[in-house]
C-alpha cells in the first residue's frame, strides 16, 4: 500500500493487485490488533535491532524513517501516541484505523485496486519486468512490478509465499526461511494448564550447556505449547540458531524480579508469622496470579491447605526457587506458520538497497517481508515493510 502511494503521489498510474478480497488483512492483527506502527527510539538502536542484515535498510531509512511515517499518520488525521518502550500506536488502539488512512491515501491519489487477483507470474521481456501473469491465466502490462507479497507466517492472511516462488524462477537466491518472533514450544505439560495466562514485570534466564541470556523486565504469555509474548519474541531468532548447536536448552522465569532471593525469603518469612493460621493457597494469592497458585503446589508437592505456620524452611526454600526460577526445558521453536514474521526471504545479494530494484531483473523491485531483513518486536518490522514500500515505490516512479 506505502509502495503504491507513493508511485501514485509522483504522477503515476498505479494498479494495486490484492489476492485477498480486502487489503491488509494481516496489518489488522498486528499488535494485538492494535497496531503498533514504529518505534521512536533513534536511527542507530533502531538498526541494532535487525538480526544481522539492518544495514541493508540504511538508504531505506535515510528516505522514510519514523518521523517522516508519523507525519504521514497524523497529518492524515490519525493521533498516535507513544507507549513504554518507545513503540508506537494509534489512540485509537485499533489497527483498523490505519487501514482507513492508508485506503483514504490510495483512493486520493487515484490507485486503482484489484482484489482476488493472484499473481503466478512476472511477464519478463529483454531482461526487464513487463507485467503480470495470473493464476486464471490474464495478462497485466506495465512498465514496473513491485512484489510485496510478504513471507509465509500467518498464511491464512493470504501470505504463502507467492512473490518468494516468483523471485526463486526468475533466479533471485531465497535465503531460507524460518520463523521469527516466533512462540517456544516446551517439554512439560504446564502451558496447557495456563493458556492464555499472561505475566507481566517478569524476567527470563534462558541457559544452554555453555552460556545463559538473562532478558531484561517485561511480559510473556503461556500457549498451549509453551510461550509467547515480547521477551519470547525477543530472543527467539537467537533462540533458533542456539538449538542448532545445544539441545539442552530450558527456561528460567523469575516471577519477581525486583526481590533478590533473600528479600522474598524474609517477605515469606514475615508473611508467615503475620498469619500463621493462614493456609498456602490463600497466602500464595499475593504473590502469584490464581492460575499459577494450583500448578506451583503441585510442582512443591505441598498441600494446599497446609497451615504456613507448619511450612518447614526446605519447603520454604523451594517455594523461593520456584518463584525465581520456574524452569521449563525448550523442545524447539513454534513452527514458521505461528512466528510473527519470517526471517529469510529474498537474499540483499540480489536487491539493489538504494533503490529496491533486483539486480537481476530491471523494472523488478522488492518490499516489506520479501526481504531478508527481521527485527525485534517493537514496531521495527512494520517499519522496514513501510520504508522500503516508500523507496521502492518512489524509484519505480522516478526511473
Amino acid at each position: 500500500m506505502m509502495a503504491a502511494i507513493r508511485a501514485a503521489e509522483l504522477a503515476q498510474d498505479v494498479t494495486l493487485f490484492e489476492r485477498n478480497p480486502t487489503l491488509g488483512r494481516k496489518l489488522l492483527l498486528s499488535g494485538k490488533g492494535r497496531c503498533n506502527l514504529t518505534n521512536a527510539c533513534d536511527l542507530d538502536i533502531f538498526m541494532e535491532k535487525f538480526s544481522g542484515n539492518g544495514q541493508f535498510l540504511r538508504d531505506a531509512f535515510r528516505k522514510f524513517f519514523n518521523h517522516e511515517l508519523i507525519r504521514f499518520f497524523e497529518e492524515r488525521g490519525l493521533k498516535l501516541k507513544t507507549e513504554r518502550q518507545l513503540r508506537v500506536f494509534p489512540v485509537s488502539d485499533s489497527s483498523a484505523s490505519v487501514l482507513t488512512v492508508l485506503k483514504r491515501a490510495l483512493a486520493e491519489n487515484k490507485v486503482r485496486i484489484l482484489s482476488d487477483r493472484r499473481v503466478k507470474d512476472v511477464i519478463i521481456d529483454n531482461a526487464a519486468a513487463k507485467g503480470l501473469l495470473f493464476s486464471d491465466g490474464k495478462h497485466f502490462y506495465a512498465d514496473k512490478v513491485i512484489l510485496a507479497t510478504g513471507g509465509v507466517s500467518y498464511s491464512f492472511t493470504g501470505s504463502t509465499g507467492d512473490g518468494l516462488e516468483i523471485a526463486r524462477k526468475l533466479n533471485h537466491r531465497i535465503v531460507a526461511l524460518r520463523p521469527a518472533l516466533a512462540p517456544l514450544v516446551v517439554k512439560q505439560g504446564y502451558p496447557r494448564l495456563l493458556e492464555g495466562l499472561t505475566l507481566k514485570n517478569i524476567r527470563i534466564k534462558l541457559s544452554g550447556e555453555k552460556k545463559e541470556i538473562i532478558s531484561p523486565v517485561g511480559e510473556l504469555v503461556f500457549t498451549g505449547q509453551g510461550i509467547s509474548g515480547p521477551l519470547v519474541f525477543s530472543l527467539s531468532a537467537m533462540i533458533g540458531e542456539w538449538l542448532k548447536r545445544d539441545k539442552g536448552l530450558c527456561v528460567e522465569i523469575d516471577l519477581k524480579p525486583g526481590l533478590s532471593r533473600e528479600q522474598l525469603d524474609s517477605r515469606l518469612l514475615r508473611e508467615f508469622r503475620l498469619n500463621p493460621k493462614k493456609n498456602l493457597k490463600n497466602t500464595l494469592k499475593t504473590l502469584l496470579p490464581q492460575r499459577l497458585i494450583s500448578l506451583s503446589i503441585d510442582i512443591l508437592k505441598i498441600s494446599p491447605d497446609k497451615k504456613v505456620s507448619h511450612i518447614t524452611q526446605p519447603e520454604r526454600n523451594a517455594i523461593v526457587n520456584l518463584l525465581k526460577a520456574f524452569r521449563m526445558d525448550i523442545k524447539g521453536l513454534a513452527s514458521i506458520e505461528e512466528g510473527m514474521v519470517t526471517a529469510g526471504g529474498i537474499s540483499l545479494k540480489d536487491i539493489n538497497p538504494r533503490t529496491m530494484e533486483s539486480r537481476l531483473v530491471k523494472g523488478l523491485y522488492f518490499a516489506g517481508e520479501i526481504i531478508d531483513v527481521d527485527a525485534d518486536t517493537g514496531g521495527f518490522n512494520l517499519q522496514a515493510a513501510f520504508s522500503t514500500g516508500y523507496l521502492a515505490g518512489e524509484s519505480a516512479a522516478l526511473s
